[in-house]
């Protein structure tokens, strides 16, 4: 999906609410040449072991699901990082551990130097002030009991510092009106609203406190391709306005690339890739990333017809039982036997130094024998 059509639609939306907030002009997501900045939050060798139990009076542990197993990024103040992979690759159990509504198994979440993993009452109650998140499907995150006006405000019913009684509905209002609602449905319920509107609501939610991180947990992957592009849109325009980062997780490639400024690959509980937009999509050097992209359609039918398509072979292994060494290697075409016994780190990979390749294939790759393959996604002709 491409958001660069949906200025009209948007417009159109914007019309029938009777919203007044300002909109980001149509696929003019604000692209910067990415400058690292003040790390936000720092996460290190994060894992989440689900047990795995036998017996019914008296259980014991007889395995683990290994939904994360051992991941660290950065993210920086004002930053989009996106995280791609297939369904069941860990993606939104990290969006839960970093949120603290999983309990890690080891590692460490630093929140402005502090580790939340070790923090509870108040402490904790004051962080998640500051990390919000937006939940994926926007038809079970909202209470159907519960009016718009009450499920906004909620959060300062937790927070009262933040917004005295009296105020609570003013404020209510105007988050509506930045979201693109009229405010006048403060008082309606969340099934008077399409898929849409009601993930404005969630994001509504989600800035009550003003948060500086905000975790959007596929907030568009339930939605119509045309609704994509208006929230996405949205988000990118709130990211301005409000100084936030976010936490980008999504399976769709394309939504990915238009609003993340560094972008994540994970695969069976494992970062295999992480570096900028440009350097993921441009010039990807982890076989699975090059995979990955090579499902992309491209809208250019001469290209999309001499492109190569990379055809991944089996199945994605159980995380309950990962294989040994590199966890690709089981669908790898360049697996060896150094794969087998030998876990790749994610680091600049050792054969790219002292290369004449540009600065942009120099990102961390979690192969023994990370390559670029030009040919993922061709240039078009023209």
């Amino acid at each position: 999906m491409s958001a660069d059509h949906s200025g009209s639609e948007e417009a159109g939306e914007a019309g029938q609410e009777g919203g007044t907030a300002h909109r980001l002009p149509a696929g003019s997501r604000a692209k910067s040449a990415y400058a690292p900045g003040e790390a936000i939050l720092e996460v290190r060798d994060l894992v989440k072991h689900f047990p795995l139990t036998q017996g019914i009076l008296f259980k014991r542990q007889v395995g683990a699901v290994k939904a994360v197993d051992g991941i660290s990024f950065d993210l920086h103040k004002g930053e989009t990082l996106g995280i791609v992979g297939e369904s069941g690759c860990g993606k939104s159990t990290v969006a839960k551990l970093v949120t603290h509504l999983e309990q890690p198994t080891s590692g460490t979440i630093r929140y402005k130097g502090e580790d939340i993993t070790k923090l509870s009452g108040r402490a904790l109650k004051a962080v998640r002030r500051n990390i919000q998140m937006v939940f994926q499907d926007p038809y079970t995150s909202l209470n159907p009991r519960m009016t718009v006006g009450d499920i906004i405000g909620e959060p300062y019913d937790i927070h009262p510092e933040v917004a005295p009684k009296g105020d609570r509905r003013r404020r209510v209002r105007e988050l509506l009106d930045v979201v693109g609602l009229n405010p006048e449905y403060i008082n309606r319920y969340p099934h008077q609203f399409s898929g849409g509107q009601r993930q404005r609501i969630g994001i509504a939610r989600g800035l009550a406190l003003r948060p500086e991180i905000i975790v959007a947990d596929e907030p568009v992957s339930a939605l119509d391709v045309s609704v994509q592009a208006q929230v996405v849109n949205l988000m990118a325009r709130l990211q301005e306005e409000f100084g936030l980062s976010y936490i980008f997780i999504a399976h769709d490639l394309s939504v990915v690339r238009h609003i993340s400024d560094r972008v994540g690959v994970m695969y069976l509980g494992k970062l295999v890739e992480i570096g900028t937009e440009e350097e993921i999509y441009e010039h990807p050097t982890h076989p699975y990333t090059q995979a990955l992209l090579s499902a992309v359609p491209v809208p250019d039918p001469e290209a999309e017809a001499v492109r190569e398509r990379i055809v991944l072979e089996g199945d994605v292994p159980s995380p309950a039982n990962p294989p040994s060494g590199c966890h690709f290697r089981t669908r790898c075409w360049k697996a060896q036997q150094r794969c087998v016994v030998e876990e790749p780190l994610l680091a600049v990979p050792e054969n790219f130094a002292g290369t004449a390749q540009e600065e942009a294939v120099h990102h961390p790759s979690a192969c023994h024998f990370a390559a670029e393959r030009s040919t993922v996604i061709p240039r078009s002709t023209d």
